[in-house]
């Protein structure tokens, strides 16, 4: 099996190094792992830092190619969210609509699902990761104006969670408008009693504990998506697939 994977830099496979002090790329994240146990062979497009208006340029370079893989992976939704913190903590009264706004994001999606499509590819897409708000939290205003911020957020720092969780949600909505089967891996922390474990320093990036429970929870959906579809029972009879959703 071999799969394409355009996404941010969760695909990417970045994550904190708290005794480095700075972002690497893991050579344990989740598309590593299922590669070393299923086999699959990954051609991994992603890039640190794109949004969906991003990672639909990066795509266009590569649609002629989307039909020599099994699947095309899409995974995005956590820069297209954020929000300038900056503004946030200077003008704390002045509503935002992170970078890429919800009516723009569905459009985007709805639009590089459907280019796949078009170029013979199989699209997959995925929920987003949560954000631990705490941890968020002081991320982002570690050189800011706390209180301000604070007030931007209406004094409820689960207010960041719950803003994050509403582009998660919307791959719902772009899986049901475009037949496009959605992989929650959302599902793989919030089942867990003590998800913000598995969340890096910053609040946002799966560590490599994170990244195990992706690659784990993703084998589990993706082979269960085959089973409803074909009765498949196993990895070994998992190609050539059409998935239903």
């Amino acid at each position: 099996m071999n799969i394409c994977v355009f996404g941010d830099s969760i695909a990417k496979g970045v994550v904190y190094d708290e005794e480095k002090e700075k972002y690497v790329f893991s050579k344990n994240c989740f598309l590593d792992i299922i590669s070393r146990n299923l086999g699959v062979t990954v051609k991994n497009f992603a890039r640190f830092g794109s949004t969906t208006e991003k990672g639909e340029m990066i795509l266009d370079k590569h649609l002629e190619e989307v039909s020599d893989y099994d699947y095309t992976l899409l995974e995005f939704g956590g820069n297209d969210c954020d929000l300038d913190w900056k503004a946030a903590s200077e003008n704390p009264d002045q509503p935002q609509t992170g970078q890429i706004g919800t009516e723009d994001f569905v459009d985007n999606y709805v639009r590089m699902i459907n280019k796949v499509k078009e170029h013979g590819g199989r699209p997959l897409i995925m929920t987003l990761p949560p954000l631990e708000p705490h941890k968020f939290f002081e991320w982002v205003t570690k050189d800011l104006d706390k209180f301000n911020v604070m007030t931007f957020l209406k004094n409820d720092k689960t207010n960041i969670y719950r803003w994050q969780e509403e582009y998660s949600d919307l791959i719902f909505e772009i899986g049901d408008r475009t037949d496009t089967p959605v992989i929650d891996i959302r599902r793989a922390f919030l089942e867990s009693s003590s998800y913000g474990d598995m969340i890096s320093l910053d609040g946002m990036h799966p560590n490599e504990e994170g990244h195990k429970a992706i690659a784990g929870f993703l084998e589990d959906e993706w082979l269960d998506l085959a089973k409803r579809a074909t009765n498949i029972i196993s990895w070994s009879e998992l190609l050539p697939l059409e998935f239903a959703c």
